[in-house]
C-alpha cells in the first residue's frame, strides 16, 4: 500500500508549493510547443512509411487527427508564453497536462502497435524507432513536471516492451530490451533534474522573501513602522509619474512637529520615542478620497503624498485634520505631553514641474507656516512662488556682491535703565545693492543662511564693526551676531578668532551673539567653538531667548555670560498678562544661572514701565534709539550722559 501511495504521489502534480507550479508551467510553455512538433513531424512520417501498406482510415485519418490535436495544443502553449497564471490556474493546467499525456501516450501505442503489423520488417523497425524518439523526446519536454513524463514512461514503455517482447523475433526483443534500459536510465535523470529543479525553486524562494524583507525593512522606518524617506520618494517619484501620464493632480505635505525638541530634551530619547510611536499610530488613522501615502521622513519631520487630489479646499481640510490630531494631548508612561505639526502643501501641476520641486514648494510652506503661523497648514501659492523667485534673485545678488562696497554696519545702544547710561552697542548689518536697494537682515540673512554663504558676510562685518568699537570708550561693550554655521566648524572660528587678536579691541568687552538654532547643528562642535571663544575673554550671549527649543541642560552645559529675551514677548507687554509672566520667568532664570538680561525691543514708555516693574535692568528697542551710523557714536554717548539724568527723574 506505501508502494501505490508512493507511486500515486510521484504520479500526481504536487499542489502545495505555489512557486513549484508556475515555475513548472513556466518552463513547459517553453518546451511542450517544441514536444508537439517532434510529435507531428515523427507522426508524419512514420505516415509515409506506411502509405501505400495500411488502410488509408489506420494511417492517413488517424494521423491526420492526432498531427490536428497536437498542433492545436501547440498554439495553445506557444500563446500563453509570458502569461501569469493564478496558483489555481497554473494547478488545473498542469494536471490536464497530465492527463493528455496519459491519453496521448495511450493513443500513440496503441496507433503504432495496430499500426505495426501492416508493414515490411523495414517499416516495422521504424515502428520501434518511433516509440523511441517519441517517448524520449517527451519524457526530456516534460522533465520539470515529473508526473507526466513518468505517465509517457508509463503508457508508451510498458506497452511497447512488452509488445515487442512478444513478437517472437530476437531483433524487436533486443529493441524491447533497449526500450526499457533507456526508459529506466531517462527515469533516473528526469527524478535526479526534478529533485534539482524542485530545490532551486525553494532556494529562490527563500532568496526572495529573504529579499522581500531586506527591502521592507529598508524602506520602513524602525521606530514607527511607516515607511521611510527612501520609501516616500520612491513613492513620490512614482506618483508623479502616474499624475503626468494621467492628468491628475497629486499633493504632497511635509508636517514638522512644533515643541517636540522639549520633550526629548526634558523627558529624554525614550519619551521622545514613544511620542513619535504614537504620532505615527495618529498618522497612519488618516485617510483621504485620493491615494493616501504617509511616510516619515527623519526626526520629528514626516511627509505625506495625495495622488487624484481633490481641489484645494479638500487638501486644506485634510491638512487641518492632521493638525488637529496632532494637537491632542499624548499621554505617555511618566508624562502627559502636548505638541502640534506645522503642515506645508504643494500640488501639481499648479506649483511644481517636478517631483523634486514638488517637495521643494511644500517645504517651503512649512517653514512660512512655522514663522507665521505654527500649528497649521498652509499650502503653497502665488505669493511664494514670488518669494521664492525674489529670494533667488537676493542668492544670485549675494553671491556677487561687492561685500566691502555694499555692507555696513550700523550700531543700536543697549541701555543701563538704572543709570540711564549706554553700556554697549549691537553691531547689525545692513546691504544696499546697486540694483536691489535696500535689503533687510531679515531677508538677506535667513537666504544667506540657507545657502551657506553667511560666512563670507560674518568676517568683514565683524572685522567693520570692530575697526569703529576700538575708537570707542573703554567701558563701552559690542555686541555682534555669529551664525550657528560660523560655529560648526572650526576653520570658521578659529578665522573669528584670528580676526579679534587683529582688531586691537578687547575681546572682554565683546559679546559673541547666538541664536537657539545653533543647537540644531553639531552640538558638540558648536559647544568646542563657544569654548574657545570664551578662553579669549569673550562673552557670549544667547539671543532671542524663549523662541527656541533649547534643553535647560544644554544651557547649563554651555559657558554663557548673558541671554536677550526676544522682543516678540515684549511687544504690548503692558497689555499681555502671558507675555508678563514669561519675560518675568525668563528673568528670574537668568538670574537663577547667574547671567545677564538684555530685553529687547522696546518701544513704549509703557513697555517700559512694565519691564522695571518686573525687575529688569538692560534693555534695548528704539524707545532709547534705533541703530545708528557709526558716524553718530560720539555724539550719541554725549548726549546720553547729559540725558541720563533727566531720563531718571
Amino acid at each position: 500500500m506505501r508502494f501505490f501511495g508512493r507511486l500515486r504521489q510521484f504520479m500526481s502534480v504536487r499542489e502545495d508549493n505555489p512557486e513549484l507550479l508556475r515555475a513548472q508551467l513556466d518552463a513547459l510553455s517553453r518546451m511542450i510547443p517544441l514536444l508537439y512538433f517532434i510529435l507531428v513531424a515523427n507522426a508524419c512520417v512514420l505516415s509515409i512509411t506506411f502509405f501505400g501498406k495500411a488502410p488509408n482510415w489506420l494511417n492517413l485519418y488517424v494521423a491526420l487527427a492526432l498531427g490536428t490535436v497536437c498542433t492545436v495544443r501547440l498554439v495553445q502553449w506557444w500563446r500563453r508564453r509570458g502569461v501569469a497564471f493564478t496558483d489555481e490556474q497554473a494547478a488545473h493546467e498542469l494536471r490536464r497536462t497530465n492527463r493528455l499525456a496519459g491519453i496521448l501516450g495511450i493513443v500513440f501505442s496503441t496507433w503504432v502497435i495496430v499500426l505495426f503489423p501492416y508493414g515490411d520488417v523495414y517499416a516495422q523497425a521504424h515502428v520501434g524507432t518511433f516509440l523511441t524518439v517519441a517517448m524520449l523526446s517527451s519524457m526530456l519536454c516534460l522533465i520539470h513536471l515529473r508526473s507526466a513524463a513518468l505517465i509517457v514512461a508509463l503508457t508508451v514503455c510498458v506497452p511497447g516492451t512488452i509488445f515487442f517482447a512478444t513478437t517472437g523475433i530476437a531483433t524487436f526483443l533486443g529493441t524491447a530490451i533497449d526500450i526499457l534500459l533507456v526508459t529506466g536510465a531517462v527515469v533516473i535523470v528526469i527524478l535526479i533534474q526534478y529533485r534539482d529543479f524542485t530545490r532551486m525553486i525553494e532556494a529562490q524562494k527563500r532568496t526572495e522573501l529573504l529579499s522581500n524583507e531586506n527591502l521592507r525593512l529598508a524602506n520602513i522606518d524602525s521606530l514607527t513602522g511607516l515607511p521611510n524617506r527612501r520609501a516616500f520618494f520612491t513613492h513620490l517619484d512614482e506618483a508623479f509619474e502616474h499624475a503626468q501620464l494621467q492628468g491628475t493632480r497629486l499633493a504632497l505635505g511635509v508636517i514638522d512637529l512644533d515643541g517636540f525638541k522639549p520633550v526629548n530634551d526634558v523627558y529624554g530619547h525614550n519619551t521622545g520615542d514613544r511620542l513619535l510611536v504614537a504620532v505615527a499610530g495618529r498618522l497612519s488613522t488618516i485617510r483621504d478620497s485620493g491615494a493616501f501615502f504617509m511616510a516619515r521622513l527623519g526626526g520629528d519631520e514626516f511627509a505625506f503624498a495625495v495622488t487624484d487630489a481633490e481641489d484645494d479646499t479638500a487638501l486644506i481640510a485634510l491638512a487641518e485634520a492632521i493638525a488637529v490630531s496632532l494637537r491632542e494631548p499624548c499621554t505617555l508612561p511618566g508624562a502627559t505631553v502636548q505638541i502640534s505639526g506645522s503642515i506645508g502643501v504643494a500640488v501639481y501641476p499648479e506649483m511644481a514641474m517636478t517631483a523634486e520641486q514638488l517637495y521643494e514648494r511644500a517645504d517651503y510652506a512649512l517653514y512660512h507656516g512655522k514663522a507665521a503661523n505654527r500649528g497649521r497648514a498652509i499650502l503653497f501659492s502665488a505669493e511664494h512662488e514670488a518669494q521664492i523667485n525674489s529670494d533667488a534673485t537676493i542668492e544670485q545678488a549675494l553671491k556677487t556682491a561687492d561685500i566691502e562696497q555694499e555692507f555696513s554696519v550700523v550700531f543700536q545702544p543697549v541701555v543701563d535703565i538704572r543709570s540711564q547710561v549706554t553700556i554697549g552697542f549691537e553691531a547689525l548689518a545692513r546691504w544696499t545693492n546697486p540694483a536691489l536697494g535696500n535689503i533687510s537682515p531679515g531677508r538677506f540673512i535667513p537666504i544667506a543662511e540657507r545657502a551657506g554663504i553667511i560666512g563670507m558676510l560674518t568676517r568683514p562685518l565683524l572685522r567693520k564693526a570692530l575697526a569703529e568699537a576700538v575708537l570707542w570708550p573703554a567701558d563701552v561693550r559690542l555686541s555682534f551676531n555669529l551664525s550657528a554655521h560660523d560655529l560648526s566648524s572650526a576653520h570658521g572660528t578659529l578665522a573669528i578668532v584670528s580676526i579679534i587678536e587683529a582688531s586691537n579691541f578687547k575681546a572682554s568687552q565683546l559679546d559673541l551673539e547666538i541664536t537657539e538654532t545653533a543647537f540644531t547643528h553639531d552640538f558638540s562642535q558648536v559647544e568646542q567653538s563657544i569654548q574657545m571663544l570664551r578662553l579669549l575673554g569673550c562673552g557670549i550671549s544667547l539671543d532671542d531667548f524663549g523662541t527656541g527649543y533649547s534643553s535647560l541642560s544644554r544651557l547649563h552645559a554651555l559657558p554663557l555670560t548673558k541671554i536677550k529675551i526676544d522682543r516678540s514677548f515684549v511687544t504690548d507687554l503692558d497689555k499681555s498678562p502671558t507675555g508678563l509672566k514669561i519675560v518675568k520667568s525668563l528673568l528670574a532664570l537668568s538670574r537663577d544661572m547667574g547671567l545677564d538680561c538684555v530685553i529687547e525691543g522696546v518701544e513704549t514708555q509703557e513697555e517700559m514701565t512694565a519691564i522695571r516693574r518686573l525687575g529688569g535692568l538692560m534693555v534695548q528697542g528704539y524707545f532709547y534709539s534705533p541703530p545708528i551710523k557709526a558716524s553718530q557714536i560720539s555724539a550719541y554717548l554725549t548726549t546720553n550722559l547729559s540725558t541720563a539724568v533727566t531720563r531718571r527723574a
